[in-house]
């Protein structure tokens, strides 16, 4: 009445967040001009809250006592509405912390610009993290959140380079860590094995909780939080918490209502009486207790997690949700499911070699059978069916609780067993359920073995995969005996077509170095017949600039030569004596007998005529009148 809020859900949020102190949640709202609200009774201080776990004739008749005494202090709403309600934030970016003050009228946008003048940091490059709530950017305003007086957030600027301060990289590398809360539920006494990352916030841990306990946040009591966390919005690396482990006991509160000294006095932690959350009040009454305490019924049995999500996109994240959730009922002794598409478990169990080969067991799951609890805990969770499972048959499961989920196993179960199958799986009653179908795959189709019904015992169990076993080992050894006999034909045939590719090889590499000497042969006569050509060039050159033979009755000194060849023939020839020593040697090249191959030698004395000075004269060299020369090969 003196603050105007409406709204159930906004105001247990500003109770549970003051600790259901009424009169610290409605001076939180209202400004702190007007001061601390009185009682009209004796001028005490209102304390306590204003609802509790009482009958709906007391809640009722408290009301208007409630209402006139805060009427007397706030006579109108229009003193609220007079002056805008102020918001603290404390802001953390790395080494630094800012204080920001701000109207609730204000935006997210308006804090950045505030941090980017204190920070020098781009708004564009700041990530604000730290809200209790959702989705939240620029433009949404910091009334709507529906926010405490004082906040705590952080700034991340993943865009911009890391300072090389020790502090701040410890404080990056820890928000990059991974987390290993271990929870210990008071009230049964079981543990959860929760992975978070640094950067997550203890808002969420608890909300997590939540969905593993049912316990709403608003009712958690916690023991192990570090004296550090004190803020719900604190990521978990800012919290002081052990790395890589740390041990935490959550249980439920007694009552939701308490007096702050029955908190203090049951609070071992800061955080044993934890912050709310939008999605608490589906179960909440305006009067603070569970529907399931109401009734005397556990609030777990009430509410139980999906097995499996409806409508979803990946097979693969089903399995993985299905696998968590069935240990999380059922404990770790389960058989394993394979996380994948039906296709994906065909291709694991029936395609590989036929010795690799296993049975696929498919387990069909629904919640509201009355013989599902049973059959899990008892039957498919027992030691000798798991470990029988696991050795000969890929497990894979789905659940057909939801509609959607149904229609999509049977849509699925039509394209790969038939119309028949899906038929009698779709005329299935819901307490008939679970289902076990064992499926063995043949050459040209899968053929669905058995149908086992939840209404069934261990030995029974057991005794219907055996039997499947028997008629699969049998089928298995034929298809072992026929994948041998294949590949041995195929050895064969690979080695017939190596021994060929290797005769095919060697004839090509004959051919080719037959080719290859050819093309050396015909190399080689066309570089002789290039010589020979250039040597009869040479030849004939020189026998057409020789001087012409001087005539027998010449009037000038004539010198005769009689030279004999290699093999033996003779040639003759006149020159005058006055002829140089080179007109000799050029008359013999002429002849095919090259000075720079062969030697001319004189008979007495025997000389080697090349090695003289080739333009002296004859007459000069002495070979005037007339002598006999021998060509040698030089060596």
């Amino acid at each position: 009445a003196c603050t105007g809020i409406e709204n159930i859900d906004e105001a247990i949020t500003l109770l549970e967040q003051n600790n259901w102190d009424l009169v610290a949640a409605i001076n939180g709202v209202i400004p702190q001009e007007n001061g601390i609200l009185q009682s009209e009774y004796g001028g005490e201080t209102l304390q306590g809250p204003a609802y509790g776990p009482t009958s709906h004739s007391s809640a009722a008749s408290s009301t208007p006592s409630s209402s006139s005494a805060f009427r007397h202090v706030v006579p109108s709403r229009q003193i609220v509405e007079r002056q805008p309600r102020m918001l603290d934030f404390r802001v953390e970016y790395r080494d630094r912390s800012v204080d920001v003050v701000l109207e609730d009228s204000s935006t997210v946008g308006d804090i950045k610009h505030f941090l980017e003048n204190e920070l020098q940091i781009p708004a564009s490059k700041m990530l604000l993290k730290g809200w209790k709530t959702g989705d939240v950017d620029d433009s949404t305003v910091l009334k709507t959140l529906h926010l405490p007086k004082n906040n705590s957030l952080y700034v991340l600027t993943p865009e911009l380079p890391h300072p090389s301060s020790s502090h701040s990289g410890a404080l990056q590398e820890s928000l990059n860590q991974n987390f290993m809360l271990i929870v210990t539920h008071r009230e049964v006494q079981r543990e959860y094995n929760l992975n978070f990352s640094g950067s997550s916030t203890i808002q969420e841990v608890k909300r997590n909780v939540y969905d593993l306990t049912s316990i709403p946040v608003r009712h958690q009591l916690w023991e192990g939080w570090p004296p550090s966390a004190t803020d719900d919005s604190m990521t978990l690396a800012a919290s002081g918490l052990s790395f890589p482990c740390h041990r935490l006991t959550v249980g439920r509160r007694s009552s939701p209502v308490q007096t702050r000294e029955q908190s203090e006095e049951q609070c071992t932690d800061v955080h044993m009486v934890s912050d709310s959350d939008g999605d608490d009040f589906e179960d909440a009454t305006e009067f603070g207790v569970d529907d399931g305490e109401m009734f005397g019924v556990a609030s777990s049995a009430l509410r139980k997690s999906p097995m499996m999500p409806e409508n979803a996109e990946n097979e693969g994240d089903a399995l993985l949700q299905f696998t968590a959730e069935f240990s999380s009922r059922y404990g770790d002794c389960h058989p394993v499911y394979f996380i994948g598409s039906l296709e994906a478990a065909f291709q694991e169990a029936f395609y590989g070699k036929a010795r690799d080969r296993k049975l696929l067991a498919i387990y069909l799951h629904h919640d509201e059978s009355v013989l599902t609890n049973v059959f899990c805990s008892q039957m498919l969770c027992a030691e000798s069916i798991v470990s029988y499972l696991s050795q000969n048959f890929i497990t894979w499961a789905w659940d057909m609780t939801k509609e959607a989920n149904r229609a999509r196993f049977l849509t699925m179960c039509t394209r790969h067993f038939g119309s028949v199958v899906a038929q009698t799986i779709r005329t299935q009653k819901t307490d008939q359920f679970p289902l076990f179908l064992i499926i063995m795959g043949k050459r040209s189709s899968n053929e669905v073995l058995n149908v086992i019904q939840g209404n069934t015992t261990v030995d029974e169990l057991m005794m219907r995969l055996m039997a499947a076993m028997e008629i699969f080992s049998a089928q298995q050894q034929e298809d072992i005996k026929d994948e041998d006999e294949r590949e041995a034909r195929e050895n064969v045939k690979r080695e017939q077509d190596e021994a060929y590719r290797i005769s095919l090889e060697a004839d090509r590499a004959k051919r080719e170095a037959q080719e290859r000497e050819m093309a050396e042969q015909f190399r080689l006569e066309q570089i002789r017949k290039e010589q020979e050509e250039e040597r009869e060039a040479i030849r004939l050159s020189l026998e057409q600039s020789l001087p012409p033979e001087p005539k027998e009755e010449s009037t000038e000194s004539v010198s005769k030569l009689r030279i004999r060849t290699p093999s033996g023939e003779f040639f003759e020839r006149r020159f005058l004596a006055s002829s140089k020593l080179q007109v000799v040697f050029d008359f013999v090249a002429s002849k095919g007998y090259p000075w720079e191959e062969y030697k001319l030698l004189g008979t007495f004395p025997r000389r080697d005529v090349t090695q003289l000075d080739p333009n002296k004269s004859l007459l000069e060299v002495k070979l005037y009148p007339q002598e006999t020369l021998f060509l040698e090969a030089k060596e």
